[in-house]
């Protein structure tokens, strides 16, 4: 039985540490900067050779195997401690207290990234043939032996190194921090109420009423005009620093960096985004045959998530929760299992409220544990984005057997797992669901992925265009605007009103305010398509994907994409693959299409 509380859930961070200033909490942030001096002694001391540091023979064997495990370990601590932090941050960006542990975090993470740096460049340089030879710990890391060795070749001088580290705060994370804290406390006024925070207004979005959607749209607009200031500061200061970064580092462009991140090469990133413009006539189909549903001549851009077909069930929490761990259960005891202890043991914070982050994310804490930030509505769209996100926790519980370092796993292969788990409730809210409930299902899933195909390629465009122009000089807000506008048009076409199209979606995306995750875009559509296919082959299968499948979640930070991939016969540099995954969601368009013309028709 799933136990919740009546109302919205905040999540449990006291099985971690019974406060941001306990004894205990403090003891573990003490411990993780003895560890980090401890490595960093470690480093210092690494065998030499003749000319600088040896590259081969049985002390660098021995060198190498405890400095790993002093890596691996940091990594651990790392890890808890930063989720834990960020669970107070994320949820009230006005706690002091935790803005000032966050501050404390990101100074001693430059410490932690320094060596980490010093560690990459000295593995790079090993004679990597001897040390797998020689070590069975250096197997078990091939493959980050691999791309060490390659990141080795793009970094800075050793000093250039430990001073971009050390400037991070100041620069990257703190324009980051600066766009997550405006638009967590940013108010929206729409006429006849009292302010309301961003994510509210934004939830509004899927109000079935027209006009209520048209005034929060159009208030949030004239909220994000007010507060564009500083956003634009913070994405042209990364965006800038980015650039120089890469040049430095030796790369052709951030996006090449991106794709080595993401464990892809261009051949696979130009396959999938050019299979995603053959498609875009469909969406566009797609988008018309909702407006006809909704009875406009053309969709406005506060028409894309509002409700078509009728869905006469709201969902509550616990009613959410327990149709999860049912229909998990129909694949597996272990990702059920997994689903109700999250559920039990309060893993979720699922209430809107002020000073809380929009959206929603899943965080590794420890070991096999996470947590999940959610901004639950009484809807079934709240419900896939519960499941959508259980899945990446459940990813995190099939990797907790790898080392922290096995564990690293590209954005693009981060959302395998949550995809697949997403689809799971879909197709059981469609089973369940009578013939108007269904079309309301099944738009919804169209619409969710006309966000992660058409919208995801307007962001893309827009980033590599940013880091174009930026190279220049900084943009203006209204140039951003612009050129937000003009990747719109250029993706959803003459779908939607022209007029109404989202010049700020720059603001609203926190994906673009990282230093150290630029076109955090593309991998999404990767993931919904791949996770697709995943499925796609788990129905016509069952019982051997399940292992396989528990196999490959394990293994996303010990081989490539492509490596991974083939395992189940899917050739991802190959066009053809993912128009496969396109025809699944053109024979979902092609129904919806047939339902609200035989509706109209009927009228």
């Amino acid at each position: 039985m799933i136990v919740t509380p009546s109302s919205l859930p905040r999540w449990d961070l006291t099985s971690v540490y019974p406060s941001l200033d306990s004894p205990e909490f403090s003891q573990a942030f003490t411990a993780l900067g003895t560890s980090v001096d401890s490595l960093a002694a470690a480093l210092d001391a690494l065998p030499c050779g003749p000319t600088g540091l040896a590259t081969s023979g049985p002390e660098v064997i021995a060198a190498f195997e405890a400095v790993t495990g002093r890596i691996n370990q940091i990594a651990e601590q790392v890890r808890t401690i930063g989720a834990y932090v960020y669970g107070f941050v994320s949820t009230d960006s006005r706690d002091e207290l935790a803005q000032a542990s966050h501050s404390r975090f990101q100074n001693l993470l430059v410490r932690v990234r320094q060596a980490h740096t010093r560690f990459v460049a000295w593995v790079g340089a090993l004679d990597l043939d001897q040390l797998l030879a020689g070590s069975v710990v250096a197997v078990e890391h091939a493959y980050f032996l691999r791309q060490a060795r390659e990141q080795a070749r793009h970094l800075m001088s050793p000093a250039e190194e430990d001073l971009a580290a050390a400037l991070e705060p100041s620069s990257g994370s703190a324009w980051d921090n600066l766009h997550g804290n405006v638009t967590s406390q940013l108010l929206v006024a729409i006429p006849g109420e009292a302010p309301i925070p961003l994510s509210l207004a934004r939830a509004r979005a899927t109000d079935p009423d027209r006009e209520t959607r048209r005034l929060a749209h159009d208030a949030e607009i004239a909220a994000l005009r007010e507060h564009a200031l500083p956003g634009a500061a913070a994405l042209n200061g990364i965006k800038g620093q980015v650039l120089v970064l890469a040049d430095r580092r030796g790369w052709h462009s951030p996006l090449d960096e991106a794709l080595f991140s993401c464990h892809m090469d261009r051949q696979t990133l130009d396959a999938m985004l050019g299979a995603a413009q053959d498609a875009l006539p469909d969406f566009r189909r797609y988008l018309a045959a909702k407006a006809r549903a909704l009875g406009v001549p053309a969709l406005a851009w506060y028409d894309l998530s509002a409700p078509v077909g009728r869905s006469t069930r709201a969902w509550s929490f616990d009613d959410a929760a327990s149709f999860i761990v049912e229909q998990f259960a129909s694949y597996s005891p272990r990702l059920s299992g997994l689903a109700a202890r999250a559920f039990r043991d309060r893993w979720i914070d699922a209430e809107p409220r002020e000073g809380k982050r929009d959206g929603a994310f899943c965080m590794e804490l420890r070991a096999d544990e996470s947590r999940i930030l959610a901004n639950f509505t009484p809807s079934f769209d709240s419900v896939g984005t519960l499941a959508h996100e259980l899945g990446h926790a459940y990813h995190n519980l099939c990797l907790a057997e790898r080392t922290p370092l096995q564990q690293d796993t590209p954005m693009t292969l981060a959302e395998t797992a949550s995809i697949f788990c997403e689809t799971i409730i879909l197709h059981a809210g469609l089973r369940q669901a009578d013939e108007e409930e269904q079309l309301a299902l099944l738009e919804g899933t169209l619409q969710g992925q006309c966000q992660v195909v058409v919208d995801i390629l307007s962001r893309f465009f827009f980033e590599q265009r940013l880091f174009e122009q930026r190279r220049e000089r900084e943009l203006s807000i209204e140039e951003l605007n612009q050129l937000m506008l003009a990747t719109q048009r250029e993706t959803y076409g003459d779908a939607l009103e022209e007029s109404t199209l989202h010049p700020y979606m720059w603001l609203v995306k926190g994906h673009y305010y990282s230093s150290d995750l630029s076109y955090y875009n593309f991998p999404y559509m990767f993931g919904l398509l791949f996770g697709l296919g995943l499925y796609a082959r788990y129905q016509v299968d069952p019982e051997p994907f399940r292992a396989q499948y528990d196999r490959l979640l394990s293994s996303t930070g010990m081989a490539d994409a492509a490596a991974l991939a083939e395992d189940f016969g899917i050739v991802i540099r190959d066009k053809g693959f993912w128009a496969g995954s396109f025809s699944v969601i053109r024979g979902d368009i092609d129904r919806f299409e047939a339902v609200v013309n035989c509706r109209a028709g009927g009228k």
